[in-house]
């Protein structure tokens, strides 16, 4: 695999206001880099991933944002092992939609395991 392009990645702690860092972190990188025609899918991948580890986690999260080529890849790293669920939400729910979001968003998403027992929640959009 060829060397990222550009690679950058934050730390939060899990408390609301990071949910805020992590979609301005993006934002800012993703403008860095000329690509403000990715701003908004990304923030809202992002602004999803980030609230599914600050709810189901618990833990702190990590953020890395990296480019290889004509590829942005979002990653969410945090301490469970538990993966994203991907059940249909009803009509009334008011939750449950996210990683359809994420699916619908991005070129492609996935989920890495990790020996530790964290678990990345990633996702690839065109550059």
């Amino acid at each position: 695999m060829p060397a990222a392009r550009w690679s950058y990645d934050l730390e939060l702690h899990p408390r609301p206001q990071s949910v805020a860092s992590a979609r301005r972190f993006v934002s800012d990188h993703l403008v860095d880099h000329d690509l403000p025609h990715l701003v908004d899918d990304v923030r809202l991948v992002v602004s999803e991933l980030a609230t599914n580890a600050l709810l189901h986690a618990g833990t702190s999260f990590g953020i890395l944002l990296w480019a290889r080529d004509d590829l942005v890849v979002l990653e969410v790293r945090d301490g469970s092992p538990e993966g994203p669920s991907l059940g249909a939400a009803a009509d009334t729910d008011t939750n449950g939609r996210g990683i359809t979001l994420v699916g619908a968003l991005s070129r492609d998403w996935g989920v890495t395991d990790y020996v530790d027992g964290a678990k990345s929640v990633w996702a690839s959009f065109d550059g």
